[in-house]
């Protein structure tokens, strides 16, 4: 089924270009047809060379080769106009009356008119000798043959009537060809199917194992991370250790106790403190609130100053009550600054 539709495809791309081809004066007139134009294209004479733009056209086009009118013996046949469905097979059947050469030695077209009394059958009729001696010639000068017809008027502008076309003639010789590009096609793409399937599957193998190699190495190095840190945490202390560490790392309340008595104005004081940690929290009174966060944050014991609950006005209405929260640096930063 491929290699028909191919087959077909191609004539039908080279039927919009055609190269025809007459005996005129010693010699080859080439004529190119397309778009609808007929364009001469050069006059070989017998035994000249080829020019190549000619070349280039027979193999690009449809190559019909005129046969000369003195070649084709001419019938004629009266039908009934019910018989044109039946037309390929009656013309068939009359062509051993019509032909002085035996059915299977004759190639013939025909073209039907309408007339009176029904159809006017035109056949034309020649010889496969004929035929294969003008496609010998034309394959002798580099030009392959695709269809052979004649004008049966004899003057030239008549209209072509196919004789023999390569396709039908000899349709298998087509196909096999198209099967065997085919074939090759096909078995070119299982190749390189394999190939990169193979390659692929070879570079997945690769990647597995390196990915491996390397899940195990971040296993290692996960667990000489976690054996430091368990030689360096509190809980692989003694518990003398321990206890001096968290002193070391707890803030002072003295210290702390100190710094607020140095950093808050005269104007504020404390009705409540507690350390959670690093966590300090005081509340107090003081006629102006906001100008604490500042002389807090730029003591250098204190950082993260902030309200955590609403300033309000005392009942007197002299002082505002405060509710202030801090994040206390350890001694040793202090000590450094």
């Amino acid at each position: 089924m491929l290699a028909a539709l191919a087959v077909r495809w191609r004539e039908q791309w080279r039927a919009r270009r055609v190269l025809t081809v007459a005996h005129e004066k010693e010699g080859l007139v080439f004529r190119r047809h397309a778009a609808g134009k007929n364009v001469v294209l050069a006059f070989v004479q017998d035994g000249a060379p080829l020019p190549e733009a000619v070349a280039k056209a027979g193999r690009d086009a449809l190559v019909v080769l005129e046969l000369a009118p003195e070649k084709v013996v001419q019938g004629r046949l009266s039908l009934p106009p019910q018989a044109r469905e039946f037309l390929p097979g009656i013309v068939r059947n009359q062509i051993e009356r019509l032909s002085p050469w035996k059915a299977d030695q004759a190639v013939y077209g025909y073209e039907v008119a309408d007339s009176e009394s029904g159809l006017d059958v035109s056949v034309s009729i020649t010889s496969r000798g004929v035929v294969d001696t003008a496609r010998d010639e034309l394959s002798a000068i580099g030009i392959t043959a695709d269809r052979i017809a004649v004008r049966p008027g004899g003057d030239g502008n008549g209209r072509l009537v196919a004789l023999w076309s390569r396709a039908a003639d000899s349709p298998g010789e087509s196909l096999a060809r198209a099967r065997r590009a085919i074939a090759v096609g096909l078995a070119a793409c299982v190749l390189c199917t394999v190939a990169v399937s193979g390659w692929a599957l070879n570079a997945s193998a690769t990647m597995q194992g390196e990915s491996e190699e390397l899940a195990s190495r971040l296993r290692a190095v996960q667990r000489q991370v976690q054996g430091a840190r368990a030689a360096t945490s509190p809980a692989g202390r003694k518990p003398l250790e321990r206890a001096w560490a968290a002193k070391e790392a707890a803030p002072s309340a003295l210290i702390t106790l100190e710094a607020l008595s140095r950093i808050l104005p005269e104007t504020a004081y404390l009705t409540d403190l507690s350390i959670e940690g690093p966590l300090l929290r005081i509340i107090g009174l003081t006629s102006d609130a906001p100008a604490l966060i500042a002389p807090l944050e730029a003591s250098g014991h204190l950082t993260e100053v902030r309200f955590f609950a609403p300033t309000t006005r005392n009942p007197e209405g002299t002082h505002f009550r405060f509710h202030i929260e801090a994040r206390i640096q350890p001694r040793l930063e202090v000590a450094v600054r």
